[in-house]
């Protein structure tokens, strides 16, 4: 599989891949309203396992939310998942793109790039009438995967201080333009409002139509439109989640100089001294 992106229609036919293993990655918008929903209604792809962004692969002991588990962590975390240096893996999850690009990107960073994220996630899958279940774990044996970390990947604040002033890198937020702009509340009532300066805004949504990512060209053309002089792009957003999104899309799109900052706007916006424009 040399794609980043793969179709339901893909995923149907290769349903039976001894070497595939689908993950559900679904995690609620940090927008949304929080409404109570029983677990035996949550729905999943047959035979997918749920990958846990949140409690499982994050680390639930730093200061901010989503931070990426250390490569050992990772490494064992995502063996007792089943996965397999030889794994194909696809990720999806219920909101069509929104939290799956996270799980790539993680892996990209671990340096395993034989995964994809599913165009359309669940509402594409259930929309074509594919097979479906309730949520159940299908045990896996212990993979045998190992972590070769790629530490371009990703970037601390340091990194994105340093970064402010360097004409040969560009920092694009894909947060709403109303919270870039510090023209609506962050959904964090603690952070505030603002931008990075000198970064861009590309909100997520821009490269994401009806829950499917755009096509290839029209995502060349985004990118080339904020990015005409081809600079090193690092990617910011609330935390760390949808920054992914823009990752994959510029991973589509050709660009293969990107990094997320992990911390994003939840570090930035509430870290003492960090300069801060609106």
């Amino acid at each position: 599989m040399n794609k980043s992106i793969v179709s339901v229609d893909w995923l149907f036919e290769n349903l039976n891949n001894d070497n595939l293993l689908i993950l559900d990655a679904t995690i609620p918008k940090v927008t949304a309203k929080k409404e109570e929903s029983s677990l035996d209604e949550k729905q999943q792809i047959k035979g997918a396992n749920f990958f846990d962004i949140q409690k499982l692969f994050s680390d639930e002991n730093a200061a901010y939310p989503n931070t990426v588990l250390s490569a050992k962590e990772f490494e064992l975390k995502a063996q007792q998942l089943g996965v397999q240096n030889e794994s194909c893996i696809v990720v999806y999850d219920d909101l069509g793109i929104y939290s799956s690009p996270r799980v790539w990107w993680m892996f990209q960073l671990m340096g395993f790039t034989n995964i994809a994220v599913l165009d359309g996630g669940f509402p594409a899958w259930n929309a074509k009438q594919y097979p479906i279940e309730k949520q159940v774990n299908h045990p896996k044996k212990k993979g045998n995967f190992t972590v070769n970390y790629q530490s371009e990947k990703i970037k601390c604040t340091a990194d994105v201080l340093s970064a402010i002033k360097n004409e040969r890198i560009l920092i694009a937020d894909a947060r709403s333009k109303g919270r870039f702009l510090a023209t609506e509340p962050e959904p964090r009532s603690d952070i505030k409002g603002g931008r990075i300066p000198n970064s861009v805004s590309l909100p997520y949504s821009e490269i994401v139509t009806n829950n499917v990512m755009k096509s290839e060209a029209d995502l060349k053309a985004v990118f080339q439109k904020i990015n005409p002089n081809n600079k090193d792009l690092i990617f910011s957003c609330g935390s760390g989640i949808t920054a992914a999104v823009l990752a994959l899309g510029a991973d589509i799109a050709g660009f293969k100089n990107h990094s997320v900052y992990d911390g994003s706007w939840t570090e930035w916006g509430s870290t003492e001294g960090l300069p801060i424009e609106k």
